[in-house]
C-alpha cells in the first residue's frame, strides 16, 4: 500500500436552511395564525480516528469535500430536513493545519479523538418561531447561516515512544523486526525502508511503540533523500534511539552527520534524549572504532548491538523503559512560529476590522460581522432593526468613531453601504 502522509484540501459545510413566512389559510379556521416553520441545520465535517487506518491515501484525489445544505423551512410548521454530517476517517496522529491561518485546528492523538472541522451552519427561523403575546402575526423570518469553509492540510505525523535514527542500512529494521512484531523489508542497500514501520515492544510488564524511520544523509534537513519526508514524524517522540555502524570507514562523522540535521529540522528535535547503539560489533574494524568514538565522546553511554542475532539488545529496551517512564510528552510546535508557540486550539479571531479607504469611505471586515450580514434579510423591518442591535453590541460604531470616522461618511460591509450617523 502507497504511503501517503500529507494532502492539502477545500473544505464547505452545508449551509443552514432558511426560515419562511407563512400563513394557516384552513377552511375552517382562516385566521390560524403563523406558521412558517425553521430552516435545517447544514452538515458539518468532522474527522474521526479510525485504528484500521495508517495513511492518508484515501484522502489523496478528493480535492473538495462538501456536506450538503440544510432544508428551507415550509409552511404548516414544518421545519427543513437537517443534513446528516460528513465523517472522515483517518489515522491516528493525523493534525489538521488552517491554510489561511497557519494553526493547528484539530490533533487526533488519542483513539477516540474526533473533531468538527468545519461547522455546518444554522437553520433560519420561520415566522411562527417569533409568535408572541404582543405579536401574533410576526410577518418576519430569518435567513440560515453559511457552513464554514476551509482550506486545509492534512498531515500524519506517527505516535510512536521511540524513534530509530541513523544512516540507511546501519541496522534499524533489523533492530525492529527483533524485538517487535513489524515486519520492515530489509536489505543490505541505502533506503530499503521507504516508508516509516511501527512496532510495539514489551519489555517486563511495559511496552512502549516504535518507529522505524527512513535513513537519514547529509542535508536531509534542506529536502536530500528520502530522510526529510519523515523527519517529522520523530516530532512526536519522546526519545531517540541512534543507531551506529561501528564497520562504517567514520562513525564519529556519521553520529555528527545526524544530530546536526536533527538540529536543523524545525520542532526542536535535537532536545530529544538518545540513547546511542552502537551496531555490527561483530565486523572486523567495529571495536577500533568504537574506541575512537569513546574518545570523541566519553560521556556517553553507549550499547554495543549485533541486531542481526540478536544480541545487545535487551540492556537497550530496559533503558528505553526507564528513560520513557521519566520523560513527557512533547507537544506539537508550529515551525513557522519563531516563537515555537504551541497552537493546538483554533483561537477565534477578532469580531472586525476597520479600514480606511479613504475620501469618507471605510470598510468593516470579519467572520462574525459578515455572516450577520448574510444572515440579515434587508427587505424586511424587523431584521434590519435586530442587525442594527447586534452591531450596536459589537461596538462597531464606537471603533469607527475612533478611528475617525464622521457624520456622514459611507461605512462598507461587503457590497452593502451604510451611512455613518455620529449622535454625539
Amino acid at each position: 500500500m502507497q504511503f501517503i502522509d500529507k494532502v492539502k484540501l477545500k473544505m464547505k459545510a452545508g449551509n443552514g436552511g432558511n426560515g419562511i413566512v407563512a400563513f394557516k389559510h384552513e377552511k375552517y379556521n382562516p385566521l390560524g395564525g403563523p406558521s412558517g416553520g425553521d430552516g435545517g441545520n447544514g452538515g458539518s465535517i468532522i474527522f474521526k480516528v479510525d485504528t484500521n487506518k495508517s495513511t492518508l491515501l484515501d484522502l489523496r484525489f478528493s480535492k473538495m469535500i462538501r456536506a450538503e445544505d440544510g432544508e428551507n423551512g415550509k409552511g404548516n410548521n414544518m421545519y427543513g430536513a437537517s443534513r446528516d454530517d460528513v465523517i472522515i476517517k483517518v489515522p491516528l496522529g493525523t493534525i489538521v493545519k488552517d491554510l489561511d491561518t497557519n494553526e493547528i485546528v484539530a490533533d487526533l492523538n488519542t483513539l477516540d479523538s474526533e473533531e468538527v472541522i468545519c461547522q455546518g451552519g444554522k437553520g433560519g427561523k420561520g415566522n411562527y418561531h417569533f409568535k408572541s403575546s404582543r405579536n401574533n402575526a410576526p410577518d418576519h423570518c430569518t435567513l440560515g447561516t453559511p457552513g464554514q469553509e476551509r482550506n486545509v492540510l492534512v498531515e500524519l505525523k506517527l505516535l510512536a515512544d521511540v524513534g530509530l535514527v541513523g544512516l540507511p542500512s546501519v541496522g534499524k529494521s533489523t533492530l525492529l523486526s527483533v524485538v517487535s512484531n513489524a515486519k520492515p523489508e530489509i536489505a543490505d542497500y541505502p533506503f530499503t525502508t521507504l516508508k516509516p514501520q511501527l512496532g510495539m515492544v514489551k519489555v517486563g510488564d511495559s511496552s512502549f511503540v516504535m518507529a522505524d524511520l527512513p535513513g537519514l544523509i547529509e542535508g536531509a534537513s534542506e529536502g536530500k533523500g528520502l530522510g526529510h519526508e519523515f523527519l517529522k514524524h520523530i516530532e512526536r517522540c519522546r526519545l531517540i534511539i541512534h543507531v551506529l555502524d561501528m564497520g562504517r570507514e567514520d562513525p564519529i562523522n556519521d553520529y555528527e552527520v545526524i544530530n546536526e540535521e536533527l538540529k536543523k529540522y524545525p520542532g526542536n528535535l535535537a532536545d530529544r534524549p538518545q540513547i546511542v547503539v552502537a551496531n555490527k560489533m561483530d565486523l572486523d574494524n567495529a571495536k577500533e572504532n568504537l574506541e575512537k568514538f569513546k574518545e570523541k565522546y566519553p560521556d556517553l553511554d553507549v550499547y554495543e548491538t549485533t541486531t542481526l542475532i540478536n544480541e545487545g539488545l535487551m540492556p537497550v529496551l530496559y533503558k528505553a523503559k526507564d528513560m520513557l517512564k521519566e520523560l513527557p510528552q512533547f507537544p506539537l510546535y508550529d515551525p513557522n512560529k519563531t516563537d515555537k508557540k504551541v497552537v493546538y486550539k483554533y483561537e477565534e479571531p477578532e469580531q472586525f476590522k476597520i479600514f480606511n479607504e479613504g475620501n469618507g469611505i471605510w470598510r468593516v471586515e470579519g467572520d462574525k460581522i459578515e455572516r450577520l450580514f448574510r444572515n440579515t434579510n434587508f427587505s424586511d423591518d424587523d431584521s434590519v432593526l435586530r442587525f442594527s442591535r447586534a452591531l450596536s453590541k459589537m461596538k462597531l460604531d464606537d471603533a469607527l468613531r475612533e478611528k475617525g470616522c464622521k457624520n456622514g461618511d459611507q461605512v462598507f460591509i461587503e457590497d452593502y453601504s451604510f451611512d455613518f450617523m455620529d449622535e454625539d
